[in-house]
């Protein structure tokens, strides 16, 4: 099936846009409570999309009060009208990284980090230059360092399935993924710092509250108002953190002196590239990896033993006739390229984005045009617009060859890094700057466990974010 052309498109019927935001205030909570205990996220915006027959509708999104002062957005559902988040000449992405609420800025050291900026702030150019500066800089490194920490991780899963029958992924490679960063950005192994192994943990209590409003603890339905009250009702304060984020930024101030050392060309501070740093590092990079890694694992590992031997001929072939893995080794594994590709459209780390319309629009899905007026939010959930049936067949299926051949022509849909797959991050978007240094290292990560084994098994379960993925069975390489 394909999409609506763009001529008929054009010809599209303009209509209001259904839905409603309920009373006042006690609107905004009532679909938080449906969002996240009463109906869970996907049955929230699917029984919408049913009840109004339209994947464009209006709706409030937590937290709401009292953290957020407006939770009112437009929803775009589908493939088609989602992308009207990257087109920042009609939208602005000031403040709205986390949605309608900005945590305090206390938690990146009083400073509007690179994330919360419009791209048509001259802090946001320089910012993200920087980044992108740091990053080609840092490109002989990716490969090499990358897979000496898989090899260690490796290590890790095999001793855990020898010794207690099974290995957590989520714990082991959260572990692998913060080392891996600091050590690319840092050029030491974070126990050498005075955070010694605690670097994980640090982080991912810093990330729990700034994101803490967006998520629920899991508690027990019976135990959701208590749930509800504890993250959603109030900001959670900076303060729990603060003596550890100061620890953070301590270690990489004195640790990435080359990299901050740039930063004045830029027109940066070093404090401020500091700040920034730690948050790209911490929380846009740890913080992705960590919710990414278990989910391409988890699809690969559920898809079984028929793809895991394609895979593995696939790799090893190249890998012999290459004479190693290089770049050009792994832009010719065109499976492994697409079972990459297919997991970031059927489990997009960043499940959420946000922007504000910057005059009054007119935006498109598959069967109508729908006016948005200057000053609206507009938010985007992201696995329904790759999931969308009407331009993936067999859309909620993991397919692990959909992007081979032809069914390249579809990457255009798969939008993981906020932006399509078909473009490249420049300063003027918002376009992840890692983009292409994420997707080199998913594909390595499958190049190096398909080296050393054939197939493999797991358990999987839903997380507040992500999905846990715990390895039961592990085959080694009969042949390479």
């Amino acid at each position: 099936m394909s999409p609506s052309s763009s001529s008929s498109e054009s010809k599209l019927p303009l209509k209001p846009i259904p839905g409603d935001y309920g009373s006042p205030f006690f609107g905004a909570i009532k679909d938080r409570l449906d969002y996240f205990y009463n109906q869970g996220k996907d049955e929230f915006f699917k029984t919408r999309i049913q009840k109004h027959n339209s994947t464009v509708i209006k709706t409030n999104m937590p937290p709401g009060p009292f953290i957020a002062k407006n939770p009112k957005v437009i929803a775009v559902l589908d493939a088609i009208s989602f992308p009207i988040l990257f087109d920042t000449s009609k939208v602005e992405k000031y403040n709205v990284l986390d949605g309608t609420f900005l945590p305090s800025l206390s938690f990146t050291g009083g400073h509007r980090v690179c994330a919360y900026l419009d791209p048509s702030e001259t802090k946001h150019t320089a910012l993200k230059s920087y980044f992108m500066s740091v990053l080609a800089s840092k490109h002989s490194e990716f490969i090499p360092l990358f897979r000496s920490c898989l090899s260690q991780l490796f290590v890790s899963i095999e001793d855990g399935i020898a010794s207690q029958k099974k290995a957590n992924f989520n714990t082991l490679g959260q572990s692998m993924s913060f080392n891996y960063i600091f050590r690319l950005f840092c050029g030491k192994d974070p126990s050498e710092t005075a955070i010694g192994s605690k670097g994980p943990a640090i982080a991912d209590k810093w990330l729990a509250l700034q994101l803490g409003p967006l998520f629920t603890l899991g508690l027990p339905k019976f135990l959701k108002y208590v749930d509800d009250l504890l993250l959603h009702t109030f900001p959670l304060p900076f303060f729990l953190v603060k003596s550890d984020y100061y620890k953070l930024y301590d270690v990489f101030y004195a640790s990435s002196g080359p990299i901050l050392d740039k930063a004045e060309s830029f027109g940066v501070t070093r404090e401020e590239a500091c700040h920034n740093l730690v948050f790209l590092a911490c929380f846009s990079t740890y913080g992705g990896l960590k919710v990414w890694f278990p989910a391409l694992i988890k699809w690969v590992g559920l898809s079984g033993e028929k793809l895991h031997r394609q895979l593995a001929d696939e790799i090893r072939t190249v890998v012999k006739e290459e004479g190693g893995i290089t770049i050009q080794a792994l832009d010719k594994m065109v499976l492994t390229k697409s079972v990459v590709y297919e997991a970031f459209r059927i489990e997009p780390p960043v499940p959420f984005q946000y922007a504000k319309a910057k005059e009054d629009i007119v935006v498109q899905s598959h069967e109508a045009s729908y006016k948005i007026k200057k000053g609206e939010m507009i938010f985007g959930y992201q696995p329904f617009a790759t999931k969308d049936p009407v331009v993936f067949d067999h859309a909620e299926d993991f397919v692990g060859h959909r992007f081979v051949g032809e069914g390249e022509k579809l990457l255009k849909y798969v939008y993981w890094s906020n932006g399509r797959e078909t473009v490249d991050p420049t300063v003027e978007d918002k376009q992840c700057p890692g983009k292409d240094m994420v997707v080199l290292l998913s594909r390595l990560m499958l190049v190096e466990f398909f080296l050393r084994y054939d197939t493999f098994s797991v358990e999987t379960a839903v997380l507040p974010i992500g999905s846990s993925v715990t390895f039961t069975s592990l085959v080694k390489a009969t042949s390479i």
